[in-house]
């Protein structure tokens, strides 16, 4: 009886099938050289299509994607964004270890501490010295591109999104809001990224009945 070789943990990928609520995806991670993280791609069926690829870079939100904190929209986000991808039958969720907006979570929560007090979260973060927005998507970039994707319709309602993977060669189509999750809890949080930020929701979005 032969013994079956023991494999070097640099010839296993880190690639297997993902059943989900959503469908059958296929999970990917890539390893972000400068910094150690681990980031995701969650593909559903053939990159390779004719038409822009759906898309939607969806950065680490342990409070929201994790926890159900209806401070911010973003686990809202996720759900829709995987919603949208299994309704048409492919698609990529990236999802980015920027937890925070790139400030980390320690800095995010002391950030909730600011907002508790009257601070936006625009404010907060300023206040504790980072930027109002710290996230680059060059990695997200270089994962399309290592999956085959460099035309998409990218799920965002952010243009600073849309900006970045434009300059670093992802040819952004199109780009189909994302509006989700809208409540008593987050409407300031998402009033502050419309007035300071540039988000692009419109008003009628951010009403509550």
């Amino acid at each position: 009886m032969s013994v079956p070789r023991v494999l070097e943990v640099s010839e296993v990928p880190a690639d297997a099938r993902l059943p989900t609520d959503y469908g059958e995806f296929r999970i990917k991670v890539f390893q972000d050289e400068e910094n150690g993280l681990d980031h995701v791609a969650l593909l559903l069926g053939d990159m390779h299509g004719p038409s822009p690829v759906l898309v939607r870079v969806h950065s680490e939100c342990l409070t929201g994607d994790a926890f159900g904190s209806v401070r911010c929209d973003c686990g809202p986000q996720l759900d829709s964004a995987l919603r949208q991808i299994q309704e048409i039958g492919w698609g990529c969720l990236v999802y980015l270890r920027q937890e925070g907006r790139g400030i980390g979570l320690h800095a995010k929560i002391q950030a909730y501490n600011l907002r508790d007090k009257g601070a936006d979260t625009m404010e907060a973060n300023l206040l504790l010295g980072h930027p109002a927005d710290a996230r680059d998507y060059g990695i997200a970039s270089e994962i399309l591109e290592s999956v085959g994707i460099d035309r998409v319709c990218l799920l965002t309602n952010n243009p600073d999104k849309v900006n970045q993977l434009n300059e670093y060669g992802i040819n952004v189509v199109e780009r189909m809001p994302l509006v989700v999750g809208v409540g008593e809890g987050n409407v300031e949080y998402l009033a502050t990224k419309v007035d300071k930020m540039g988000h692009e929701i419109e008003d009628e979005r951010l009403k509550i009945d």
